[in-house]
């Protein structure tokens, strides 16, 4: 028999795991979101995406949620002119990154508070197992 707290608490962690890798992407994109190209005419930093894929757990008799792939945004760079930059091309004209801040917090914010509920499931299932633990003592 499977113990249901026990796989909710599986599935959590699972919940965590991804939401931790999803929020290194994101702070990965961020730190990288003015880094354009060191040699002349090259590609600036590319975004990074994340994706997700269920995953059968057989002993815990649960699906979890794991990292698929960690990917590249297809979106164009941004041009700007900036003849001084070591990366303009003969043109004068820099590849910044596909990176939108706005887009980046937004993702952040949904990741934390994903990792946040999944967190909150982990801390009722163990707060249930003490409970049913002093309820089994005191009999």
């Amino acid at each position: 028999m499977i113990d249901p707290i026990g796989a909710s608490i599986v599935v959590a962690s699972s919940g965590l795991e991804a939401q931790s890798a999803r929020l290194r992407v994101v702070a990965e994109n961020m730190a990288n979101a003015n880094s354009t190209a060191a040699t002349p005419g090259g590609a600036p930093y590319t975004r990074k995406t994340v994706t997700f894929e269920s995953e059968m757990d057989r002993a815990a008799g649960v699906d979890l949620v794991r990292v698929k792939n960690v990917g590249y945004d297809t979106a164009p760079y941004k041009v700007e002119y900036d003849p001084g930059n070591p990366g303009a091309d003969k043109k004068g004209f820099v590849k910044l990154p596909n990176v939108n801040l706005l887009m980046e917090m937004a993702d952040m914010r949904e990741a934390n508070r994903s990792y946040t509920a999944n967190l909150e499931v982990i801390k009722q299932g163990r707060a249930l197992y003490t409970m049913t633990v002093d309820l089994l003592r005191n009999s």
